[in-house]
């Protein structure tokens, strides 16, 4: 891939990964910024708003560049949604665990294109960022991945500017980035400089050779809409608990929404409902529910979820398998 934009000067070089809260730990609806985990694949780059850009190009009647003036002219959204890491993509099948629930603060994708006409035979928009470098031994001048033209159809795709109601910081993508809520992370392009509409994926580490995951029968699939997942935010892992009633509960989510979390308080062998609060926008879901455990002992709570599409989480071999903790009850 070369090079479309000058390089920028760097506020960090190599990979960033900062997790600064346990998952566990997120017991409020929206996740503070200051605990929100970091990734960066390649490098922090270091950007002036007042000389940065990104332009509109490829499958399009005209090609169009947009300052970071131009873009707080146009109509101005909120989006809350649950953000979550893909993992690691040396390992596809083991979760990481890492979400969030932030609010964003940009332009709709849709405002952007309105007065853009589109090729009928562009499928896929390519997104660009600034960042660049080495990752797992190959090297990239821009971080670059694809989104499939009918999400930004569906809305909701935006190029954010604020973080939780705060101008982005360097390490989440300042001045701006595109978020598609939904989609894994790894998606919503950081440091953006160029929206490329096109009618095929793009050949690139990020798109060809990771995050992409096999599928029965041959072949790959992009890691794109978020499978459904849940987590206890309580209990903690090994927990001591009184043998009383106790509110067990914690948060759901997927790329559609969560239509049914159940828990397990026998390692997996019998399931009940836990209530399950309605999907806000895009956001992750509370689920609770009442255990009053008979006698005192080894206990391992399990929680799996079932969204809108049917989809339900593996119990083993995913990065959305079912989460579980072992608790001891006293008495």
């Amino acid at each position: 891939m070369d090079r479309i934009a000058p390089k920028p000067p760097l506020v960090k070089d190599g990979p960033v990964f900062n997790v600064n809260i346990a998952p566990v730990h997120l017991s409020r609806r929206l996740t503070g910024t200051e605990d929100l985990f970091v990734l960066a694949h390649m490098s922090v780059p270091n950007l002036d708003k007042n000389h940065w850009s990104f332009e509109i190009c490829g499958l399009v009647d005209q090609r169009v560049t947009i300052s970071f003036e131009q873009l707080l002219n146009y109509p101005k959204r909120t989006i809350e949604a649950a953000l979550q890491c893909a993992g690691n993509p040396f390992e596809p099948s083991k979760p990481a665990r890492q979400v969030a629930n932030v609010k964003w603060g940009g332009v709709d994708l849709r405002d952007l294109f309105a007065g853009v006409r589109i090729d009928p035979a562009a499928s896929h928009l390519w997104a660009y960022g600034l960042d660049y470098g080495e990752f797992g031994g190959a090297q990239a001048s821009h971080y670059r991945k694809d989104v499939p033209v009918t999400r930004i159809g569906a809305g909701d795709v935006m190029i954010a500017y604020e973080l939780n109601g705060e101008p982005l910081s360097s390490e989440h993508g300042f001045p701006a980035r595109l978020v598609v809520p939904g989609f894994y992370g790894t998606n919503s392009v950081k440091w953006l400089c160029r929206l490329e509409l096109a009618a095929s994926r793009p050949e690139g580490i990020f798109t060809t050779q990771f995050y992409n995951d096999p599928i029965e029968g041959g072949g790959t699939k992009p890691v794109w809409a978020i499978e459904p997942e849940s987590m206890f935010v309580s209990p903690v892992p090994d927990s001591k608990m009184r043998l009383q009633a106790s509110e067990i509960w914690g948060w759901a989510w997927s790329s559609s929404p969560i239509k049914l979390v159940e828990v397990s308080f026998d390692g997996g062998r019998t399931w009940r409902d836990a209530q399950t609060e309605s999907r806000q926008e895009h956001s992750w879901q509370k689920f609770s529910i009442d255990w009053s455990p008979r006698e005192p002992g080894e206990y391992e709570l399990r929680c799996r979820a079932t969204d809108d599409e049917g989809r339900i989480q593996p119990v083993i071999e995913a990065r959305n398998s079912i989460y579980s903790v072992n608790v001891v009850v006293e008495r």
